[in-house]
């Protein structure tokens, strides 16, 4: 039987539905038709008050979004990106992003004009205030610490010349020991397998970071090194490099200024490593460099720094030995694997450069491999040089001072303004096929002409003069790129005259990760496994 309330109440339902189906599809519309007057309104604010591009100054890209501009391109692939621009205004172009207006220079044939700007281009004011705002001390270009920026850069003198053969020494010491205590716990995990699997990136990590830092920093004193009496992989630096692997992976938002506060836990983690570096903690610690001690040193002569203050920036060069220095570890090493004539050739002459009973006597002892046989090895050179062309994206900064106009060469000069930043971008420059023949493959000998060094490189007909540049260039070339160098050989050294390795089969390619582009070396964007085993004579006298 029908019954009229409940056909009544079914009625008004269907027309409840209606309504609110109307509404919501109003509601709806609104909403769209909010965000399209919004994306209008910027796209009219941003042609109406956006910069405009001034006679004689380069293109100008802004995008359509205020303050942002190319960002959210720059920051998915930097490289790409700036090709993109490059083919469509030219070797020079101003690019909006995140704020500051970036002049980039593509052309190395133009890099000499801007590097010897030292006067109106200025690196250093620029990284202070970077460097500051990432590890939390003050500026150094302050009127409360005078003197300190050249008295740091003064002690990086210590990371070069005669000072670096004992670093040099130490670090031979340190790599070995790292690397015995590793493969004893290797063999105590698994006796009976000859071959073991790891993942190279993460093997690279642990080696490089306790052995780094026991060079440089030393040990705390309750601490033991000792690779022959542990048995298990375990290290006393494991706590500190996790804690430094969950800062590194924030740094770059750092550097982009995003608040600290922001990125979760970071503050907390960046806290705990720089109290790691305490003045007095570090007090104790057994055998510093030379380097550290005399940093140590020149930071307690200045009584406005905090203790805290000084552990950051300790804590900086932490950041600054490593953060680079293991991601190009791994493409060394990954190069070398992935071509066995490049490997066989490089170890080749290592053992005819230190000796074929020298480089046996590594399974007894630990050897000693000089900076001038290291000198000796243009092929070992040449293959961490062509590892380092291909994992290389920094980019040189210079922050122009005053509006001025310059000149790129006796024909043409661009304008450019006060507060802009100029950059230079290496990658582009190692990635020309006008300046390295095949620039995407890896060559191993490519830096290799006459059984010499090759030192020349052109583009077209005109000579090259900065061709390689990992490290910068100028003011701002890396103060311990001779150290950082010197450690690379010595990894490829040890590692090839003790291990048997190989890629493991049936992975993709390693790839850069290039949301990290602008930074340095690229670390790989993906996991990548590899197998070893100790040679016949390493086995034979470790298992005793």
């Amino acid at each position: 039987m029908f019954c009229p309330a409940i056909g009544e109440t079914l009625l008004e339902r269907r027309l409840l539905s209606l309504v609110v189906g109307l509404y919501g599809t109003v509601d709806m519309l609104g909403v769209l038709f909010t965000l399209f007057f919004c994306v209008a309104s910027l796209f009219i604010l941003n042609i109406m008050f956006g910069r405009r591009r001034r006679e004689g100054e380069p293109p100008l890209i802004r995008g359509w979004i205020p303050f942002l501009g190319k960002a959210l391109e720059f920051r998915k692939d930097s490289y790409q990106f700036l090709q993109r621009v490059q083919r469509k205004h030219g070797d020079i172009f101003t690019v909006l992003i995140a704020g500051k207006y970036m002049t980039f220079v593509m052309n190395p044939l133009l890099y000499p004009a801007v590097i010897k700007q030292g006067k109106q281009l200025d690196f250093h004011k620029f990284t202070d205030v970077a460097a500051s705002t990432a590890f939390s001390y003050p500026p150094m270009h302050n009127e409360r610490f005078p003197g300190m920026r050249e008295r740091v850069q003064k002690g990086f003198l210590l990371l070069q010349g005669s000072a670096l053969n004992h670093l040099s020494l130490r670090m031979m010491e340190n790599l070995q020991l790292v690397l015995r205590r590793y493969f004893l716990s290797k063999q105590a995990e698994e006796p009976d397998c000859h071959w073991h699997k790891e993942w190279l990136y993460e093997f690279c990590d642990y080696v490089m970071f306790e052995a780094t830092f026991l060079t440089l920093y030393g040990r705390p004193p309750d601490t033991n090194t000792d690779g022959h009496k542990h048995s298990l992989k375990e290290s006393w630096t494991d706590g500190l490099r996790e804690d430094f692997k969950k800062f590194d992976r924030m740094f770059p938002l750092l550097l982009a200024r995003v608040p600290i506060s922001l990125l979760g836990k970071t503050k907390y983690v960046r806290e705990k490593l720089i109290r790691f570096f305490h003045p007095h903690r570090m007090a104790d610690w057994v055998s510093p460099s030379e380097f550290i001690r005399t940093r140590i040193e020149m930071l307690q002569q200045y009584d406005e720094l905090k203790d805290l203050d000084k552990a950051a920036h300790h804590f900086a060069i932490l950041w600054a030995s490593v953060g680079n220095t293991i991601p190009a570890c791994f493409w060394c090493l990954y190069h070398l694997l992935s071509n066995p004539q490049a490997q066989a050739s490089v170890r080749e002459e290592i053992v005819g450069v230190i000796g074929v009973e020298e480089a046996k006597a590594i399974c007894h002892h630990d050897i000693l491999i000089t900076r001038e046989q290291l000198d000796r090895m243009i092929y070992l050179e040449s293959a961490v040089n062509e590892s380092l062309r291909l994992s290389t994206s920094s980019m040189n900064i210079r922050v122009v001072q005053e509006d001025f106009c310059l000149r790129l060469n006796p024909h043409s000069s661009v304008c450019v303004r006060k507060g802009d930043i100029v950059a230079l971008c290496p990658q582009s420059t190692h990635q020309d096929p006008d300046i390295y023949l095949h620039p995407q493959r890896y060559i191993f000998d490519r830096f290799v002409e006459d059984q010499k060094e090759k030192t020349e490189f052109y583009k077209g007909d005109q000579k090259v003069r900065y061709y390689h540049m990992p490290f910068g260039s100028g003011a701002s070339m890396c103060p311990g790129r001779f150290f950082a160098v010197n450690e690379l050989k010595q990894f490829v050294c040890i590692i090839l005259l003790i291990c048997d390795m190989q890629l493991a089969v049936g992975q993709q390619e390693a790839e850069p990760d290039s949301s990290r582009a602008g930074l340095g070396i690229l670390p790989p964007a993906h996991r990548i496994s590899f197998n070893y085993r100790l040679k016949q004579h390493s086995r034979d006298e470790w298992s005793e």
